[in-house]
């Protein structure tokens, strides 16, 4: 079995947890997801827990089990206290703006870039920092990182889109070769 599929998924107050069929409802005071469930895994619901089960243990279900214990405890904790990701602009120049649901980058090109916000995924800039914040991880991390290829930073200055976690390792250039 998977050290992880056998945690129980903590339900906390204020989230609602439904299963219809194959079809898994979690409601929240951030929001409502829902997924499919595949046919192998089965769902034990309490009113404080759920439990994620699978019957084969070949190496496949084995992999689906650990899989969608991770994405049903990503759902309830994005319901009941969201997920965030921080982006850094690094360049002279490069700047963020939101005007309604479209955030505008300003990254050195001859052009501003428009960008189209997804529903549940919201932005806020502070100087060079934009913060993006949803209650679905999967739909985030997507956000984040098509915002981030707009303009990837490049090795020899370190200029782009960054994440504020990300370490760019930078190359000597021309002068290093001598």
């Amino acid at each position: 079995m998977s050290r992880v599929g056998k945690l129980p998924v903590k339900i906390p107050q204020g989230v609602e947890v439904n299963l219809d069929g194959d079809l898994l409802r979690v409601k929240g005071p951030k929001g409502e997801i829902e997924r499919r469930i595949h046919p192998k895994i089965h769902l034990d619901l309490d009113k404080e827990r759920l439990l994620v089960s699978i019957d084969e243990s070949d190496r496949d279900t084995k992999a689906l089990h650990g899989l969608f214990r991770a994405l049903i405890g990503n759902m309830v904790t994005g319901v009941s206290q969201g997920f965030e990701k921080i982006l850094e602009l690094v360049g002279v120049g490069y700047r963020a703006e939101i005007r309604d649901r479209t955030a505008v980058f300003n990254l050195g090109y001859s052009h501003p870039i428009n960008f189209e916000l997804p529903d549940g995924i919201e932005m806020r800039v502070e100087k060079t920092r934009v913060f993006l914040s949803g209650f679905d991880k999967e739909l985030l991390g997507k956000t984040a990182a098509k915002i981030r290829g707009l303009r990837p930073p490049e090795p020899y200055k370190g200029k782009g889109i960054k994440y504020a976690d990300e370490i760019v390792r930078k190359k000597a250039g021309k002068a290093g070769a001598k």
